[in-house]
C-alpha cells in the first residue's frame, strides 16, 4: 500500500500589534485590535438587548445572558453562517485569545458570587427553606438523571455514562443565585417574605451545585480510573480546607485596617486578587477548574465593611460590564442552534425544558404547600427558584469543554437555560402583586387640614437621598412639633438609596434585605455618610419632642415612587415631604443634581395615597440643626384658593404652634378691576375657603406669632409684586394648583420650568424673584386628581434651566 505524506501548514501565531493601516498591515490579523473590535461589538450587542428588553422588566443581567443568544447571532446560529464575516471578525485562531479573556473575567466574577454567599447566613437557614432547596435539587436532579438516559440513547451516544448522569443532574437542578437576586430586587420581592425564603434556599441551592459540579468534573477527566478521580477530590477538599484554616484570619486583620469612610489600601486590594489567581492556578492544577479557586476565596472575603465594598467597586465594573459578556460570546459562539434539527431532536428540547420546569417548580411548590404556604405564594417560589441563568451557562460549557457535551446537547440545554430564566420575570409579575393590595390599604388622616386637629398624631414621611438633605428636614422637623396633639409627631426620616443596574449582588442583596430597616441599625456596617445621618438624626430626637422612626428605601430610581407611596400606606402617614431635584449653588441659583428624582416626584405626587410636599431646599437654618430655644424663622403662606391652599396653610398653623415661627398670611383677593387674561378659570368653592379662613383669622386674633392681610390685587404683575415684597422670610408654604382668577392669570402669564411645583411654586424658584426662602409647595390627597392637577403631572418637560 503506497503511503502518501500531506503537508499540514498551521497558520502563523497571531502577533499582538500591527503597524497600522498607513504601512500595509490589516489591524484585524492581529490579536489585540481583533480582541478590541470583538470587546466593542459584544459592548454594543448587550445593552441594545438590554433596552429592548426593559420594557417586560427585565433587568439587565438577564440582557447579558440573552446576550449568549448574542453569541449564537454572531456565531454558526446567525452571522457566523457566512464564513466571511465570521473569519473576519471571530477566526479560529483568535478564539483562544477570545477564550483567555472570557475565563479571567469568568474567574473574577466568580470571586464575586462566593463574596455574595455569607456562610453565617447559610447557617442560620431555617428548616422550611432547607426543605425547599432539597426538594428543589432533588426531584430536578432525579429527572436530569432520568434525562440523560434519553439523550445517551439517542443524540448523545458517545458520552462516557458517569460525568454525563451527573452533568445532567447538576444542569436540571441549578437555581443561579446572582440572577434570582437581581429579579428579586426588579420585582421589589426582596424584602418579602416569599423574596427571603427564595433567596435562602437558592444560597443553599447554589452550594450543592458547586460541589455536584465539583464531582462531574473530576469524574470528567482523562483518566477514566476512579481512583484518579478520587484523588483530585480528595486534593481539593485539602486545598478548600487549607484555604479555610488561614485565608479568614488574613482577611479580619485586613478588614481592621480598612475604617469605614477612608480608602482601602491598595495592596490589600492587589494582594486579594493575585490571592484569587493563584487559588486559581492551584484548583486548576488539582484538575477541577480554575474558577472553583476563585469562588472558595470569595466566599471567604468578609462580608461587611469598607473591604468587602472597595473589592466589589473595583473589580465588578470591569468584569461584569466587559470580560463577562466575552464569555456569552465564546459559549454562543460553540452554540449551534442549526444542530437540533429534525423531529427528534425538538422533542428532546421540549422533554429537557418540561423536566427542568416541572422538577424544580413541583417539587418546590409540594414542600412549600407541606409548610402551609399560600398557594399563590408557592408557585410563585417555584417560579423564582426555576432561574438558571449564568451559573448554568457555566456548568454547559465546562461540559462542554470537557467533552462530555457534544454540540447537538449543548444547543439544547443553553436554549433550555434562556426560556427557564427569561420566563420568570413576567410569570412571577402575573400571579404575585403583593404591592397593588398594600396601595389600596385604607385609613382615615390622609391630610394636615382636620376637624380635630388635636386628638391624633400627625405622621410625616422626609424622604432624603444625601446628607446635604439632612440640616434642612431637621429643622423642618422641629418647627412642625405643634403642640397639644395627642401622640405629637412622629416622622419616618426615609434613606432613599438607588439600587442601579452595576450593584453587586452583595451590596445589593445585603442593602435591600434592609429595605425598610432603620438605616441607623448599629450592627450593621455603616458608610461614613450613614454614619453622619445617623448621628444628626439621634442628636435631633433626644432633644426634641419628635419620634424619630428611621426607614431605609433602595430602589431603582423608576420604580422608587412605588416603594414610596407603599410605605406611606403602610405607615398611615398624612404627608409625604420629598427633596426638590435641584440643589443650591454657591452664587444664590438652582442647579439640577438628579433629574431621576423630579419623575421620581412626579409619579409620587399623582400615586400618593395622602398629600405630598416638594421642598425646595435654601438652607432652612443653615448647614446644622437649630435647637428649639434659639428657632427664630419667618414663614410666609401665600393663600389664593383651593385644597392645595388650604392644605398648605393648614401646615403653616401647625408650625405657628413652635415659640420660634412667625407666620405671615397673605390671602390674595382679585379686584373689582381685576384684568382677566387667562382662557380659563378654576372652579373655586368659597364656602370652603371663606369657612377655613375664619379659623385662621381666629388664631391671628389670639396669638401674636400670626398675622393675616387680605391684599387686592388688580393684575398679575401687581400679585408678582406682592410676592416679590413678602420674599425677606425664611420659607414659603403655598400650594401646588391654587385655584381663583389671580391664580389662573399667573398660571396662564409664565413659563413652567418645573410643572410639578405649579405656577406660584415656578415663580418662587425663579431668578427674577431673587429670594433666599426656601419653598415647601403641598398637594392636598385626593381620591383622584383632576383638571391641571393631573394635566401638569403628565406634561413633557419644554424648558430645563442650567
Amino acid at each position: 500500500m503506497a503511503v502518501t505524506n500531506v503537508t499540514v501548514k498551521c497558520p502563523a501565531p497571531m502577533t499582538a500589534t500591527s503597524n497600522g493601516v498607513l504601512q500595509g498591515d490589516d489591524p484585524l490579523h492581529f490579536s489585540l485590535p481583533l480582541v478590541i473590535l470583538q470587546i466593542c461589538i459584544v459592548f454594543v450587542l448587550t445593552r441594545l438587548l438590554a433596552f429592548f428588553l426593559r420594557p417586560m422588566r427585565q433587568p439587565r443581567v438577564v440582557a447579558e445572558i440573552i446576550v449568549s443568544p448574542g453569541g449564537i447571532l454572531l456565531g454558526p446560529s446567525a452571522l457566523g453562517r457566512s464564513s466571511k464575516f465570521l473569519n473576519t471578525v471571530f477566526p479560529a485562531r483568535s478564539i483562544t485569545v477570545l477564550d483567555t479573556l472570557a475565563n479571567l473575567g469568568l474567574l473574577f466574577f466568580l470571586f464575586l458570587v462566593g463574596v455574595e454567599l455569607d456562610p453565617k447566613a447559610l447557617r442560620r437557614t431555617g428548616k422550611k427553606a432547607l426543605s425547599i432547596a432539597a426538594a428543589g435539587i432533588s426531584l430536578p436532579f432525579a429527572l436530569g438523571l432520568a434525562t440523560s438516559f434519553a439523550l445517551k440513547s439517542t443524540i448523545s451516544k458517545g458520552a462516557h455514562e458517569a460525568p454525563f448522569v451527573v452533568f445532567m443532574g447538576v444542569a436540571l437542578s441549578i437555581t443561579a443565585f446572582p440572577v434570582l437576586a437581581r429579579i428579586l430586587a426588579e420585582l421589589k420581592l426582596l424584602t418579602t417574605d416569599i423574596g427571603r425564603m427564595a433567596m435562602s434556599a437558592a444560597a443553599v441551592n447554589d452550594v450543592v451545585a458547586w460541589i455536584l459540579l465539583a464531582l462531574a468534573i473530576a469524574l470528567s477527566g482523562t483518566s477514566r480510573s476512579p481512583i484518579v478521580a478520587l484523588w483530585v477530590l480528595l486534593c481539593a477538599s485539602g486545598f478548600i480546607a487549607l484555604c479555610a484554616l488561614i485565608l479568614p484570619k488574613i482577611f479580619k486583620w485586613i478588614a481592621t485596617q480598612c475604617p469605614s469612610g477612608e480608602p482601602v489600601n491598595e495592596l490589600y486590594v492587589c494582594g486579594t486578587l493575585v490571592t484569587v489567581l493563584a487559588a486559581g492556578f492551584v484548583t486548576d492544577a488539582i484538575g477541577i477548574h480554575a474558577l472553583f479557586g476563585a469562588f472558595v476565596v470569595g466566599v471567604l472575603v468578609p462580608k461587611e465593611g469598607a473591604f468587602a465594598e472597595s473589592l466589589v467597586e473595583k473589580v465588578e465594573d470591569l468584569v461584569s460590564g466587559l470580560f463577562l459578556p466575552l464569555y456569552f460570546v465564546s459559549s454562543g459562539l460553540k452554540t449551534n442552534v442549526a444542530s437540533i434539527s429534525g423531529a427528534q431532536s425538538w422533542g428532546l428540547l421540549v422533554l429537557v425544558i418540561c423536566a427542568a420546569c416541572f422538577g424544580k417548580i413541583s417539587g418546590t411548590v409540594i414542600v412549600s404547600l407541606l409548610w402551609r404556604v399560600p398557594i399563590r405564594d408557592a408557585i410563585t417560589l417555584g417560579f423564582l427558584m426555576n432561574t438558571k441563568g449564568l451559573v448554568e451557562l457555566i456548568v454547559l460549557n465546562i461540559g462542554k469543554d470537557r467533552g462530555v457535551l457534544n454540540e447537538q446537547t449543548f444547543s439544547i440545554l443553553v436554549l433550555m437555560a434562556l426560556f427557564t430564566t427569561f420566563i420568570t420575570t413576567p410569570i412571577v409579575m402575573k400571579i404575585y402583586k403583593p404591592r397593588e393590595a398594600t396601595i389600596k390599604t385604607s385609613y382615615k388622616h390622609r391630610t394636615i387640614q382636620r376637624k380635630e386637629t388635636n386628638n391624633t398624631q400627625l405622621r410625616i414621611i422626609t424622604c432624603f437621598h444625601s446628607m446635604s438633605n439632612v440640616p434642612t428636614l431637621i429643622n423642618l422637623m422641629e418647627i412642625s412639633r405643634g403642640k397639644g396633639r395627642k401622640g405629637g409627631l412622629r416622622v419616618y426620616a426615609m434613606h432613599l438609596m438607588e439600587l442601579s443596574e452595576r450593584s453587586s449582588a452583595i451590596l445589593m442583596v445585603h442593602k435591600a434585605r434592609r429595605n425598610g430597616m432603620p438605616f441607623w441599625n448599629k450592627n450593621r456596617y455603616q458608610s461614613s455618610d450613614s454614619n453622619q445621618i445617623v448621628v444628626a438624626f439621634e442628636a435631633f430626637q433626644q432633644l426634641s419632642q419628635v419620634s424619630i422612626s428611621p426607614t431605609t428605601v433602595i430602589s431603582p430610581m423608576p420604580t422608587v415612587h412605588q416603594d414610596i407611596c407603599s410605605s406611606a400606606a403602610n405607615k398611615r402617614v398624612a404627608l409625604i415631604i420629598l427633596p426638590f431635584h435641584k440643589q443650591l449653588r454657591l452664587d444664590g441659583q438652582l442647579e439640577t443634581t438628579r433629574s431621576d428624582l423630579r419623575y421620581a416626584n412626579k409619579n409620587v405626587l399623582n400615586q400618593a395615597p395622602c398629600s405630598v410636599g416638594i421642598l425646595v431646599d435654601r438652607g432652612l437654618g443653615g448647614s446644622s440643626h437649630v435647637s428649639a430655644s434659639n428657632v427664630n424663622c419667618k414663614v410666609t403662606a401665600l393663600f389664593f384658593g383651593g385644597p392645595d391652599d388650604r392644605e398648605a396653610l393648614s401646615y403653616g398653623a401647625l408650625m405657628a404652634e413652635h415659640t420660634g415661627i412667625y407666620l405671615n398670611v397673605i390671602r390674595f383677593v382679585p379686584d373689582p378691576s381685576f384684568s382677566e387674561t387667562q382662557h380659563h378659570s378654576t372652579t373655586l368653592n368659597d364656602d370652603e375657603d371663606g369657612e377655613f379662613l375664619k379659623r385662621i383669622c381666629k388664631i391671628a386674633s389670639m396669638d401674636d406669632s400670626t398675622s393675616y392681610e387680605e391684599v387686592s390685587i388688580g393684575s398679575a404683575a401687581a400679585a408678582i409684586e406682592t410676592i416679590r415684597n413678602a420674599a425677606s422670610c425664611n420659607l414659603f408654604v403655598v400650594g401646588r394648583t391654587p385655584q381663583g382668577k389671580i391664580a389662573d392669570a399667573l398660571n396662564d402669564g409664565m413659563r413652567k420650568e418645573c410643572a410639578e411645583l405649579g405656577p406660584i411654586g415656578n415663580l418662587l424658584i425663579s431668578p427674577a424673584l431673587k429670594t433666599m426662602a426656601s419653598v415647601l409647595i403641598i398637594q392636598q390627597y385626593r381620591n383622584q386628581l383632576t383638571g391641571d392637577t393631573s394635566l401638569s403631572l403628565n406634561e413633557e418637560v419644554g424648558y430645563e434651566s442650567p
